[in-house]
């Protein structure tokens, strides 16, 4: 091996997701090797990739696929990074199957050696203790559940890619891209990352996951009062109305209404509001070609600033720029 390579060895464990141990592979094994192909320039390769896995043996991973491992637990060396990838099988069931990869982790850990962990696969680091006090990211779907098991995790799932001291979580299931191509940088600067991402057609740089999460509009409760409330909003969102108005077909006061929304679904009837409108913004913005003006009217606001500052505060876009992302081709 070249000795000024980095070496990167991904942590594999049953039950992976193979995306992110095969494509991570691939684009750190492809870093000065493909751009400097289209460029007709000096091919060097600047990673080193190894699979390893408890005893070195395969990896069988959610889709079925197995995967060879190169080493084993016991001969990962002080290596430049090590990284665990997304658990695509039941997460806790995976966790209490690998004490020794969680072991690992603490020992690496204490010698502050550069660990990453992407998606679901940040709850090892979590179950490791290593994220205590840190500040941390993973799949929106799975934000809960990890603040609910490791409370002392610094979560904002908002974000795609998290950084404290010398440990990285990434967010979504394919945020393996984000994560690689920020260490590509970290290790080799900005350059070679952005040649890395144009060679595989990539963007780079994205922060933010709230675009791809499902709207949290209300958690599940059992008040008749608050889910009739939430009836008649989404049936009127498209008006203008006020409190008051809510409040009296209800027939209570707005002082009422405001504390049993705020006991049942964590957010006031306003808050509700606006989130039920820039939901149906964003599907008129990913289902139709109407021009933002008319979505914006339609959805009940008319003030166009507003409008976009609220729009970017739900989803981390503009309306321009969430079309451009995730409308359908028509």
């Amino acid at each position: 091996m070249n000795t000024s390579m980095k070496r990167i060895v991904i942590l594999g464990f049953d039950g992976a997701l193979a995306t992110a141990i095969t494509g991570v592979t691939d684009l750190f094994s492809m870093a000065g090797v493909s751009w400097n192909r289209i460029q007709n320039q000096h091919i060097q390769r600047l990673f080193d990739v190894k699979i390893a896995s408890e005893q070195a043996q395969a990896i069988q991973c959610i889709n079925g696929m197995k995967l060879q491992a190169d080493l084993c637990f016991a001969e990962i060396l002080q290596d430049d990074l090590l990284i665990v990838p997304t658990i695509g099988a039941p997460i806790f069931d995976t966790l209490n199957r690998n004490p020794k990869l969680v072991q690992l982790l603490q020992k690496a850990d204490r010698r502050h050696q550069l660990i990453a962990g992407n998606c679901t696969g940040n709850f090892f680091l979590a179950e490791a203790g290593i994220l205590n006090g840190k500040l941390a990211t993973t799949h929106w779907g799975f934000q809960q559940l990890l603040t609910e098991h490791f409370p002392l995790v610094k979560l904002n799932a908002d974000q795609l890619i998290t950084r404290d001291q010398h440990v990285y979580c990434a967010g979504g299931g394919l945020a393996w891209f984000d994560l690689g191509l920020h260490l590509i940088e970290r290790f080799y600067g900005f350059e070679t990352a952005i040649q890395s991402a144009k060679s595989f057609v990539i963007d780079y740089r994205r922060d933010s996951q709230l675009s791809y999460s499902l709207m949290k509009i209300g958690k599940p409760h059992h008040d008749v009062l608050v889910q009739k409330a939430q009836d008649w909003i989404e049936q009127h969102y498209q008006q203008q109305f006020n409190l008051d108005t809510l409040a009296s077909y209800l027939n209570v006061t707005v002082r009422t209404l405001i504390r049993r929304f705020k006991a049942a679904l964590n957010m006031p009837p306003n808050q509700y509001l606006q989130s039920i409108r820039i939901e149906a913004a964003r599907k008129r913005l990913e289902e139709t070609e109407q021009a933002l003006e008319v979505i914006m009217h339609e959805v009940g606001y008319s003030d166009p600033s507003s409008f976009r500052r609220l729009f970017h505060k739900k989803t981390g876009l503009n309306p321009i720029e969430y079309r451009r992302r995730f409308s359908r081709r028509f």
